[in-house]
């Protein structure tokens, strides 16, 4: 927690001034029931209407004065928990970020999610009750004893022994529940994977007739969860019963000894009721300070989290710009250099010695199996994933030594699943350029063979985008992100099993667009289909993490056998038929 503080510093003020504007109001608080004390003493006793006036008046002006007090204490405490956990949000979101895809694999995205909302929500409850009560409540009790003592020693005794009590009963509950908590937001984890696998792959559970499997595997997690909430719930319960039972005997020891000592001429009447009220307040205080308690109990659990994902460090090093000012040369546009990939925590290597050069202008194809390693192979380049042992190297310089933004600006990537984000066309494909102008786009979308279906939207480049394109077909979704990346004009254009929605004649007509484009750029193909990469200057293949193969189409189906599998499988039964 005490890394997460930080957050709070731009509300040094708020932090001050709700705390004290709390204690001022419970100072008045205290001293109410003193002022009830003088009305039955004097007042009351004496038949003096006047002060009772008075005293009554006194009491509504203290009254008033700590409602000005708690309100402002009140405004100011959500004013510095809204701004720490938006500054939190924000760091959380931008230190996310810069993660690298092995520690986001690692992690996972649904952990990521409750970090990002539940968590944090929870830590802002937290800030937020301990500026308004950390210290009000402390101040009360400690206030209210102190002030019996001032009315009776004897009986201030029966104050110390309950409010001792009570301290053993509130941390006791709080150390028990504190783990008991971090267990429910790991089991919230849990839930929220399985909602985002469900929602993410509603179409293939209903296309294999899983939905009541599913039901029952988010059942039995729910269960667990709610059962574990129960039973943390119930211990957390016991702290208002517990707390009632001791003060309201404190209150009835109080009351005995207090006739007692009114009898014998010790004390009055107007001071048992005294000290029964601040009884009573130790009571509400005690009472509010164990929701306090237990909200602080889940807010460290949340924090604790939270900062767990503070302290994982991306693996990515972005080096100094100068570094590679006058390294780069275009002989060869990429190279890897007997490569090694293992994931983090697997077991075998996925790439293995992988060994080939690229020079500049070429188009490349990578053809394998499913899990051969195609794509692992292209995500080294922009470096989503550091090669275990060798090197990936772009114009002669090892990818690591180039400074991330410096790298990715020479790099358009379109990944195997097509993402679109909200907003508009015009909006999506300047990702790919920010300052990009209209004419850039429409070259883009006509290279990419979108310009055809964009025109005959009513808005043009200005049509609207839902939530992962919903509003967009697989192939149209394809294209627009290809165009998003050759808006960039990249030096290297790496199409990740891109074009897979498209029908074999508008896949044919953009590789042909991108090969007559001005700009000499490097293309990666990675395709299932032969016909995709048929043409390509020289093609990879792939099985299981190594090159099982490197030549041209013809060269492939003479020397290959893996390619000349995957060739024969698609070509050769459709031409004996």
């Amino acid at each position: 927690m005490k890394e997460l503080l930080i957050y709070l510093k731009d509300y040094k003020k708020e932090t001050v001034l709700a705390p004290l504007f709390k204690m001022l109001e419970a100072s008045f608080e205290l001293l109410v029931p003193l002022v009830m004390a003088a009305i039955i003493d004097k007042g009351i006793a004496g038949g003096d209407k006047g002060y009772i006036v008075r005293m009554c008046l006194l009491m509504v002006a203290l009254g008033i004065v700590g409602l000005v007090c708690s309100i402002t204490a009140q405004y100011y405490s959500a004013k510095a928990a809204v701004g720490f956990s938006t500054g939190l949000k924000h760091e959380l979101f931008g230190h996310i970020q810069k993660l690298s895809f092995t520690e986001m694999d690692e992690i996972g995205t649904s952990t990521l999610i409750t970090r990002m909302t539940s968590d944090v929500n929870q830590v802002q409850s937290g800030v937020n009750l301990v500026l308004r009560l950390f210290l009000r409540s402390p101040f009360i009790v400690f206030g209210a004893m102190t002030m019996a003592f001032t009315i009776d020693v004897r009986a201030a005794v029966i104050f110390l022994v309950t409010i001792v009590l009570l301290c053993i009963v509130v941390f006791g509950i709080m150390l028990i529940s504190m783990p008991l908590y971090k267990k429910v937001q790991a089991g919230l984890d849990k839930i929220l994977g399985i909602t985002r696998e469900n929602l993410t792959g509603i179409r293939v559970i209903r296309a294999f007739n899983k939905e009541m499997s599913e039901i029952k595997r988010f059942e039995k997690e729910n269960r667990a969860l709610a059962q574990l909430q129960e039973f943390v719930g119930k211990i957390s319960a016991l702290m208002n019963p517990v707390t009632y039972v001791i003060i309201n005997g404190a209150v009835i020891v109080l009351i005995w000894t207090g006739a007692l000592q009114v009898d014998t001429g010790y004390i009055t009447q107007g001071e048992v009721v005294a000290l029964v009220n601040y009884m009573s307040q130790i009571l509400v205080e005690l009472i509010k300070l164990a929701n306090l308690i237990i909200t602080i109990t889940k807010a460290l659990a949340s924090a604790n989290r939270i900062a767990a994902i503070f302290e994982v460090k991306s693996g990515l090093v972005s080096p100094e710009k100068e570094k590679v000012a006058t390294m780069e040369h275009a002989n060869i546009a990429v190279s890897f250099e007997h490569v090694c990939l293992t994931y983090k925590n697997a077991g075998a290597e996925a790439l293995t010695d992988i060994n080939f050069e690229v020079r500049r202008g070429q188009t490349i194809g990578i053809i394998g199996g499913t899990g051969s390693g195609k794509s692992s192979l292209v995500n080294m380049i922009p470096r989503f994933y550091d090669a275990t042992k060798g090197s990936v190297k772009i114009n002669g310089v090892d990818v690591r030594d180039y400074p991330l933004e410096m790298l990715r600006a020479k790099i358009g990537i379109v990944m195997q699943k097509a993402v679109l984000f909200k907003g508009t066309i015009r909006e999506n494909l300047r990702w790919g350029k920010e300052d990009a102008s209209d004419e850039e786009m429409y070259r883009a979308i006509t290279i990419a063979q979108a310009k055809e279906f964009v025109d005959e939207k009513r808005d043009g480049l200005d049509t609207r985008v839902s939530q992962e394109g919903k509003n967009f077909s697989g192939g149209q979704k394809q294209r627009l992100t290809i165009a998003r990346a050759l808006v960039r004009k990249p030096e290297i254009l790496i199409l990740d099993d891109s074009a897979s929605a498209l029908d074999f004649a508008t896949d044919a007509r953009l590789r042909k667009e991108i090969r007559e484009m001005e700009e000499e750029i490097t293309v990666f193909i990675v395709s299932q289909r032969a016909a995709s990469i048929r043409y390509a200057d020289f093609i990879i293949v792939m099985d299981d993490g190594k090159i099982a193969g490197i030549g041209t189409h013809d060269e492939l189906v003479q020397n290959c056998d893996v390619y000349k599998e995957i060739y024969d499988s698609q070509f050769k039964k459709e031409e004996r038929a």
